[in-house]
């Protein structure tokens, strides 16, 4: 399962939502997004669990909790949406 994690702290790193996520089951992957131009974490987040049981648990766990002094907000990622080609 695809999860969001929205409001993390701009310090944290990929490695750090393994930890966080580790302590409710395997983790596939996890990315923190950062802005293209600047390099700056954009202040979410993603991780991808291979267990749904799991991942629900984390989500009901993790959602609104507080992570590294910012509350954390915690779901199940949306699909992504192609985006619009843009013009030549």
């Amino acid at each position: 399962m695809d999860i969001f994690v929205g409001n993390i702290s701009y310090q944290a790193t990929a490695d750090d939502l393994r930890s966080l996520f580790e302590a409710f089951g395997a983790v596939t992957s996890t990315a923190v997004i950062s802005d293209r131009e600047t390099g700056r974490s954009r202040g979410f987040g993603f991780v991808v669990m291979p267990d749904g049981g799991a991942a629900e648990a984390a989500i009901a766990a993790l959602d609104g909790s507080p992570w590294l002094g910012r509350p954390i907000k915690v779901n199940q990622a949306n699909p992504r949406t192609p985006r619009r080609p843009s013009a030549p």
